[in-house]
């Protein structure tokens, strides 16, 4: 069953780790975003503000008034203001404290602006007039200060006039600190929120992109269980990286289930060649065992004493034939390094054919072999493993089918190949039996095959001696219609081949065609 987590119930996860790194990332990024945000804007408004205060500090630097002049000015706008409107307010006298306009005198003390005290020094310009460090320092170098008095922050510039009294223009840097709040509380909510977004989105296409893996762990965790068949599913949603780790571990898995379907067969393989052997052993054994009880216990007269001792020797000569048999299919298990050279194949099946001839000489059997003039490709192989594939084929004929069938033995280029071809008129094979010509120990008819001292390894044989020699063995049969055997080996060069009449081995008749 799928396993599916949450970001926060298993950080540990893949996905619970990226979406983290990603939410880390966004907000180191929001972060270094707000804090070059708000400091561009500080300096911004800063920068507005201080060209205010120096721009009033120019037009107050151009002037001749001393401090007396200046309250003398002050009071004669307040007068013109208060005989316009008909009131007794100040509209100077408000800018002025709106501004924080302060004149000190030559010790540094805050003194009114107006000689009619229409605009006398407020709490606030007091404790600023405390609060400022140097008015002469700040007045000589002209720059824009930020002094802080009491709870509050300041921008102020200073001037001094030519009676030696200065003018501070001051302003409330509140509505800064104010402005700079608000951006803050709006970047904090516009973050909160693309982190929530992000946090969802990398959650969903985390999940999306990573569902392969977990099929993986499925996958895996089937196979631990013992289907082998299992396999991982097409991703919808993965990256062409998980896509190719997929077609990987598939054809991996294939190739273990491959491997260990193979060695469940050669592992039952072997479990039946060793019963089929001991049962082959064993037979020829209790025969050999029992003859010679009655022989030693004298139960038989010198008839029957001759005829023990020579069954006794066949079932000798049987078991030296098996294990001969087992020896060399064990041999070839090992896949030894076989010597390859060119192997003339017409001389191997000449002699296996005379030999054939000598045994059965009433058997038909016609040679089709290219003349010795033509030019020929050899096979490339092993002369011995090759004179063993053809007798033990023809071996098979003289067993398996009446004396008086004929047989065909043809030799001829097939491309690349030497193909050999042995085709008899015997009573064939039946489908099933066919399937299982190559099995080890497996004999279509049991009986007859033990009366002429076969085990069933004659084809196993020549299958295993072909497939060293990269060749291949196919049967060609059908019940009443004979078998036909081919076996393809690699040419050592290729040739043409004219198939003729090869010169008859003695006592075999040959028949020709052309090629």
């Amino acid at each position: 069953m799928k396993r599916r987590c949450g970001l926060w119930s298993q950080p540990r996860s893949l996905r619970g780790r990226f979406t983290i790194a990603s939410l880390a990332f966004l907000a180191a990024g929001l972060v270094l975003a707000a804090a070059a945000s708000i400091a561009a804007t500080y300096m911004v408004l800063i920068g507005q503000m201080d060209d205010s205060l120096k721009a009033s500090q120019k037009h107050l630097a151009h002037t001749t008034l001393s401090a007396d002049g200046l309250r003398q000015l002050c009071t004669l706008a307040d007068l013109l203001e208060s005989g316009r409107t008909g009131t007794g307010d100040s509209a100077v006298s408000e800018a002025f404290q709106q501004e924080l306009f302060i004149v000190l005198d030559q010790r540094g003390r805050p003194a009114g602006v107006c000689q009619d005290e229409s605009a006398p020094v407020s709490a606030e310009q007091r404790r600023l007039a405390e609060a400022l460090p140097d008015p002469a320092r700040l007045a000589r170098t002209g720059d824009a200060a930020t002094v802080k008095s009491g709870s509050k922050e300041y921008r102020v510039v200073a001037i001094r006039l030519p009676d030696g009294s200065f003018v501070v223009k001051g302003m409330r840097l509140s509505g800064v600190q104010h402005a700079i709040g608000k951006l803050l509380i709006v970047e904090a909510a516009v973050g909160v929120v693309l982190l929530a977004l992000l946090a969802t989105g990398s959650l969903t296409a985390a999940r999306r992109r990573l569902s392969p893996l977990e099929d993986m762990v499925e996958t895996a965790s089937a196979i631990s269980e013992g289907d082998l068949s299992r396999r991982i599913g097409a991703a919808r949603h993965g990256s062409t990286e998980v896509e190719q780790l997929s077609t990987a571990l598939n054809a991996m898995l294939q190739q273990i289930e491959t491997a260990l379907t193979e060695s469940g067969r050669a592992t039952a393989q072997m479990r039946q060649f060793l019963a089929d052997a001991s049962h082959e052993l064993r037979t020829p054994l209790a025969s050999v065992r029992g003859y010679l009880q009655l022989y030693e216990k004298g139960m038989l007269d010198a008839d029957e004493q001759d005829r023990a001792l020579s069954r006794v020797s066949a079932e000798a000569l049987r078991m030296s034939r098996l294990v001969d048999e087992l020896l060399a299919l064990a041999r070839l298990d090992d896949r030894p390094a076989l010597t390859f050279r060119p192997v003339d194949l017409r001389g191997p099946v000449r002699d296996a054919a005379a030999d054939l001839a000598a045994q059965q000489p009433e058997r038909p059997l016609i040679l089709l072999l290219p003349e010795a003039a033509a030019p020929f490709p050899d096979a490339l192989g092993d002369e011995a493993g090759l004179r063993q594939v053809v007798g033990n084929l023809l071996g098979n004929v003289r067993v398996h089918t009446p004396a008086g069938s004929p047989v065909t033995v043809e030799v001829t280029a097939d491309g690349p190949h030497v193909l050999l071809r042995i085709a008899d008129t015997g009573p064939g094979l039946a489908p099933e039996d066919a399937a299982r010509a190559f099995d080890r120990f497996f004999r279509a008819a049991p009986d007859r095959a033990r009366d002429t001292g076969g085990a069933g390894l004659g084809m196993s044989i020549v299958q295993a001696v072909v497939q060293a020699h990269h060749g291949t063995v196919t049967l060609d049969t059908s019940p009443g219609t004979g078998l036909t055997v081919r076996v393809r080996l690699p040419a050592a060069k290729a040739a043409a081949a004219v198939v003729e009449a090869a010169p008859s081995a003695p006592g075999v008749p040959v028949a020709s065609r052309s090629g």
